[in-house]
Order: C-alpha cells, then structure tokens, then sequence
C-alpha cells in the first residue's frame, strides 16, 4: 500500500504536479459494485464493463460539473464500493468489478501506455463542491475555479473522499482514463437467493495480471452459472487486444535472450 492510496502499489513511481494535487503513476486496482438485475444475464464481460461508462446526463450531478464528458463511477477497494452501491438501497443481489490499470500487466492488451493521470480532490475541497450540487446551493467564485483547473488538465481521474465508508477513496474516471483500465475479474453474488449463489469470471490471473481474453467473451446465467459467447473471439476488440498481447509476449521473450 503506498502512501498516495491504498489500492496503490507502494514501489510505483509517482510525478507530481508543481502546483495542483495532479499525480501521474501506475500499479492501481479499481472496484465497482452493482445491483444486479435479470437483464445482465447473457451480457458479456466486455459488454458489461462498457456499460461502466455513463453517457452525459442533466440530472447527474458529475455531468452538472462536467457537462458533456462521460463518466465512470469507481472505489479503492470492495468495501467502499459495496458501501457506495448499499447506500441507494442495492440489496444483496451484486455485481463487483475488479479493474486494474492495463499498462502496468506484464502482457498489456490496449495501445495506450501512459500511466494514469490523477487529480486528488481531496485536496481540493471537491466532496464539498459535490455536496452543494446535490442540495441544489450555488457554487462559489472559487469552486468554479476548481472545476475550471480540474477540466484544463484533462486527467484520466479524480480522487475524492467516500462518504458511505470512512476511510474510503471514490474515483470518478473520465473516458479518457477509463480506456486505460483493464477487468481483473467479475463477481456475481446473488445474496437474497436462497442459495446465495456465488460465481465469478477470470480475466487476468496471478500477481502479475496474466490476461485470459477469451473470459471478456463469458457471461453468467441464472442461478450464477457461465456462459460463452463462442462470436467474441471474432470481435474487433478481442483481435486488437489479442495482437498487443502477442506483441508484449515477443518483446518479452527478446528480453530474456542472452545479448
């Protein structure tokens, strides 16, 4: 755990902004609880992760401070982002997703390896600004310069304080840093079940986040069994990601040859 956050790798570099709380780094895990319903049945991994990115909505209040940009909601670990989704009343029936930040696998799957550009709004007061928006209070001279700062830097994400777990980080991606990001894996849980079903789908394995890119192709059935998708090996995205994997493989395998 690094001193930055805690879903941070400790032994990554971290560069810094000279004068905002902006850090540029990498080696992170992401969570995202849903409450799940009968519709994400026979939905694949990748559709279910696409769906992670919410279209810009009038009525959102991410979207009244960022008008126009899509979103994607996540936590620092599963426990902040359970308590996140309860706090709307989800019930037991759950969908957690487990993302890391792609460039940082030992066999990357998309083209883009910067490291992931983060805004700590906890430095910033942006829960404060966040509260006022939803109780409807006007923002201050000065909260719109925040935001104003916040959006000239383009970051992949801003980090601001949890209010349903104590403790806990959210993180609010923009598009831009949600195409960074990974599925380590997917859990269904179906708690008010009377088996309190329990299934999960693999897509990156040991500690160095082998991918497994076939599972993006896997979806989950009733009662919490799995499906496949035997078209997704045939989709653009599997073919892109399967060739950046094979890339990273040869450049591996160079690596380890004697000079």
């Amino acid at each position: 755990m690094s001193d930055l956050f805690r879903n941070h790798s400790f032994s990554s570099r971290v560069l810094k902004h000279k004068s905002l709380p902006l850090y540029m780094t990498d080696e992170f895990d992401f969570f995202r609880c849903l409450k799940f319903e009968d519709k994400f049945y026979r939905k694949t991994v990748s559709n279910l992760h696409r769906g992670n990115l919410r279209e810009s909505n009038p009525d959102n209040r991410y979207s009244k401070l960022f008008p126009g940009k899509k979103t994607s909601y996540w936590a620092d670990s599963v426990a902040t982002a359970r308590a996140e989704v309860k706090k709307h009343g989800s019930g037991n029936n759950l969908l957690t997703f487990w993302a890391y930040d792609d460039s940082t696998s030992t066999f990357p799957t998309l083209s883009d390896r910067e490291p992931l550009i983060i805004i700590d709004g906890r430095e910033l007061g942006f829960l404060e600004i966040l509260e006022k928006i939803e109780i409807g209070d006007e923002l201050s001279a000065e909260d719109k310069k925040i935001i104003k700062k916040i959006s000239n830097e383009n970051p992949d994400c801003l980090a601001y304080e949890s209010h349903a777990k104590a403790g806990g980080v959210n993180f609010l991606f923009f598009e831009k840093g949600f195409r960074k990001l990974a599925i380590r894996e997917v859990r269904l849980r179906l708690g008010d079940a009377i088996g309190k079903n329990t299934r999960r789908i693999v897509c990156a394995h040991s500690s160095d986040y082998t991918p497994s890119l076939e599972s993006y192709g896997e979806y989950f059935l009733p009662l919490a069994k799995i499906g496949k998708d035997e078209q997704y090996e045939k989709s653009e995205e599997y073919l892109s990601r399967s060739m950046y994997l094979e890339i990273g493989r040869i450049q591996a395998g160079r690596g380890n040859q004697p000079a």
